[in-house]
């Protein structure tokens, strides 16, 4: 069980520091009117502890910016490189793959559904034999963490989807006040048989808005074990609980 929970730490750390240095590498780009105005998307890789985020031009073939990031401190990119250039063959990959993904997901054949007022974040991670794909919430309403409506797609070396799966059946937002304006210290939800653990979309979720929301822990209850799983921000741990 051990095991199990630390692999879900490892890839919602992974999730984490894409989205966390998305995040803070978009601030950077839209203020600047000269790059917003040549913007046509972005990739986002690592190698070790660092992270890179290239963003591109609306051509798709070259790059306008590119922030790296050190896993430690994904606030502040060590590098910043403003400069128009031809995308690296790496690059030029994860943007053709994952336009590919995007253009099978608007087909009938994957139920993606986007709630009102919400907004799909794409994030791709390259592995050794294929791609992962996972979509998650994102907000702007303040005070919110938007929970739930996450889904991941494997694709084989060419970008064709092999697998897919949908972690809630829909989205779960929890507010960070009461409704007498109260602080709300944790959050729970439940999971459907068919996610019998917390997942790495949900800690990804709360660490991102959790910051937000100066909340520092959350539960899932998982009906498939009839366990609590318990996530803190502090330790970066998963604790399991009998209900």
């Amino acid at each position: 069980m051990q095991s199990k929970l630390d692999s879900i730490i490892q890839e919602a750390d992974l999730l984490y520091s894409y989205e966390k240095s998305v995040w803070s590498s978009s601030d950077l780009l839209m203020a600047n009117s000269k790059l917003t105005k040549k913007y046509g998307g972005y990739v986002v890789y690592h190698s070790n502890d660092t992270v890179f985020v290239t963003f591109v031009h609306k051509n798709q073939k070259q790059k306008i910016a590119k922030y790296s990031y050190i896993s430690s401190d994904l606030n502040n990119p060590f590098l910043v490189q403003i400069e128009t250039s031809t995308l690296t063959n790496l690059e030029q990959e994860l943007l053709e793959i994952k336009n590919k993904i995007i253009n099978q997901l608007l087909g009938t054949e994957y139920e993606v559904s986007i709630p009102q007022g919400y907004s799909p974040n794409l994030v791709l991670i390259k592995e050794k034999d294929e791609f992962k794909l996972y979509i998650l919430m994102g907000t702007t309403e303040s005070g919110i963490i938007p929970f739930g409506n996450d889904y991941l797609f494997i694709t084989d070396q060419q970008g064709n989807i092999t697998n897919w799966k949908r972690f809630h059946s829909r989205i779960i937002p929890v507010e960070s006040r009461g409704s007498n304006g109260e602080k709300v210290v944790s959050a729970i939800h439940s999971h459907l048989k068919a996610t019998p653990y917390i997942t790495a979309t949900d800690i990804c979720t709360f660490r991102l808005y959790g910051e937000l929301c100066d909340m520092k822990e959350f539960m899932v209850l998982c009906t498939a074990t009839g366990k609590y799983y318990k996530y803190n921000i502090d330790t970066n741990k998963i604790e399991i609980t009998e209900p």
